[in-house]
């Protein structure tokens, strides 16, 4: 796996979870002190977020960060 698809998929699990809590990309950006454009970037996988900043997503979204990046979980294998 390749850092572009890492990224994707981590970003598409950081939309689908904060789409169940019904909260939009200005919400969390808001909750992370960053732009709304930047979450835009992460959930798009335009952007390698650092350690931390995945750190913040997790508690935002109310999972352990073991769960946001786990890679089995999150591409079926």
């Amino acid at each position: 796996m390749v850092k572009d698809e890492l990224n994707k998929i981590i970003g598409l699990r950081i939309k689908s979870l904060r789409e169940s809590k019904d909260m939009s990309q200005k919400s969390l950006a808001d909750a992370l002190f960053k732009e709304r454009q930047t979450v835009q970037r992460i959930e798009a996988g335009g952007t390698n977020p650092t350690i931390f900043t995945l750190y913040q997503i997790s508690k935002v979204l109310e999972i352990s960060l073991h769960e946001l990046v786990k890679i089995d979980e999150l591409t079926g294998k």
